[in-house]
């Protein structure tokens, strides 16, 4: 008896002219629902890591006087913490009680680190298998082009981070040892390791001057130098000066980070100590040699943590205009620090240069760069520009703060530095929902822009004719 079946959707019928017909059943396949793009679902993550910090922050025992902060306070230093800014509303070891201490420590630690990477380690300490989009989102988050190696370059970066933070906090021991109770000696050496490699700024010093006692100290000065420049040099920078160890082998890259770092470190200490030379606020008083070291310092700091050991608010306007300039260009791209990145900066530089000498294309230590890499570095610029521009104008319509104050206090925030002249305590409650937001595009945004940037890039299916501007 012939077998009789119903017709489904998805089956054929084949029929030949001997042979009985025959089913073939053609499963539906269903694509998958498109989700948010992995860029947007780091900046997810990030701000999710701020409203944890911020209810936490939020809770009395915070404080040392047992009231709670008040939600804009809390928000504002949950993302100074997370985005490694550094800039507060209240002195930190006064006004957080130990437990805020530490909340504020776990999300510098967090933000430095970033948030793919940092869920990474968790789920490898869990013993969970890390999938294929974990992958693709810890790509993004590192910047790099491939998903080859991924994990174990994750493993790396938490190996390095661990090691430079616990020899920094040994070393800062040994000194603060001498000064205060073993335990809050323990505790402050641990934090500013901490908040000193995450180029996070923030500071727990009972003195509430931040490391302006140490201003005569070669040690305690120079140890934090050391792990502010590591913290924004990176990982990648870092690994590749260890894996080849002759600087014409380096990759572009490292070669663009070391030699804009060390030229922006040189030529910052030499002009600051020029520009406050005679100060009598700053480094008017300090003999010859601790000009040179506190000016090594201030500029090392300007770029990367935001510590200081001279007051800012008493530099000179052209001081801060330059310290501005340095904040702005930041530290090396998947670094601890902001800004638009050394790296950035050296792209800029070199397409400059090539169009001043007239040449087609952009280059650099014998390598040309990709007119792609110049288009994504212009218009992240622009944006970082345009972001503080912004933050600017209202800062100036809901503040009565001068000009320069506002303008070094948007670029630190965007930057993620957090020198401050001294106004973040007295911002009005708009003021300081403007410097949040400004710290959390300055932390993300660059991150957010670059990445969909690379996802977008496709060659086009056709040009238009070709026309003139004029230029200048």
């Amino acid at each position: 008896m012939e077998a009789r079946w119903r017709r489904r959707p998805g089956d054929r019928i084949f029929r030949h002219p001997i042979m009985k017909p025959v089913k073939i059943t053609v499963p539906t396949i269903r694509m998958p629902q498109p989700g948010p793009p992995r860029p947007v679902i780091l900046a997810y993550g990030f701000a999710g890591i701020i409203a944890v910090g911020t209810v936490l922050l939020l809770l009395p025992f915070s404080t040392n006087s047992g009231q709670s902060p008040g939600f804009i306070n809390a928000l504002f230093t949950a993302t100074s913490a997370v985005c490694v800014a550094g800039l507060v509303i209240a002195d930190t070891a006064t006004y957080w009680s130990p437990f805020g201490q530490a909340v504020i420590l776990a999300l510098i630690q967090i933000g430095g680190l970033g948030f793919m990477a940092g869920a990474t380690i968790v789920l490898l300490l869990i013993g969970r298998r890390i999938t294929l989009k974990d992958r693709l989102l810890l790509r993004e988050a590192l910047g790099s082009s491939g998903i080859g190696g991924l994990v174990r370059f994750t493993q790396g970066i938490a190996l390095m981070v661990l090691a430079i933070e616990a020899v920094g906090a040994i070393l800062l021991l040994i000194r603060f040892a001498s000064r205060y109770p073993v335990g809050s000696a323990i505790w402050q050496a641990v934090f500013h390791a901490i908040s000193g490699f995450n180029n996070a700024g923030f500071s727990i010093l009972p003195e509430s001057q931040g490391f302006i006692p140490y201003q005569e100290d070669y040690y305690v000065i120079i140890v934090v130098s050391i792990l502010m420049v590591l913290g924004a040099t990176g990982y990648a920078v870092l690994a590749n000066v260890a894996r080849v160890r002759r600087f014409t082998r380096l990759a572009l890259d490292t070669k663009i980070v070391i030699v804009a770092s060390v030229s922006l470190l040189v030529l910052g200490t030499f002009l600051i100590m020029l520009m406050e030379f005679t100060n009598p606020n700053t480094l008017g008083p300090l003999p010859i040699q601790y000009k040179l070291l506190n000016s090594f310092f201030l500029s090392a700091a300007s770029r990367t943590t935001g510590f200081s050991t001279i007051p800012i608010g008493s530099l000179t306007e052209y001081t801060l205009f330059f310290i501005m300039a340095l904040m702005f260009i930041g530290g090396a791209a998947g670094s601890m620090s902001g800004g638009i990145k050394v790296n950035t900066f050296g792209v800029l530089t070199a397409a400059i240069v090539a169009s001043i000498r007239g040449r087609e294309h952009a280059e650099a230590f014998g390598r040309e760069i990709s007119e792609s890499q110049i288009h994504k570095a212009l218009t992240l610029a622009a944006l970082a520009i345009g972001i503080i521009f912004t933050s600017v104008m209202i800062l100036t319509f809901t503040e009565g703060a001068q000009f320069i104050a506002t303008f070094f206090e948007s670029v630190s925030a965007f930057s993620i530095v957090g020198h401050s002249t001294g106004i973040t305590p007295t911002l009005s409650v708009w003021g300081k929902v403007t410097i949040t937001i400004t710290m959390f595009l300055g932390r993300v945004g660059p991150l957010t822009l670059a990445y969909s940037l690379t996802q977008r890039m496709e060659r086009s299916l056709y040009r238009y004719a070709e026309e003139r501007v004029k230029i200048g």
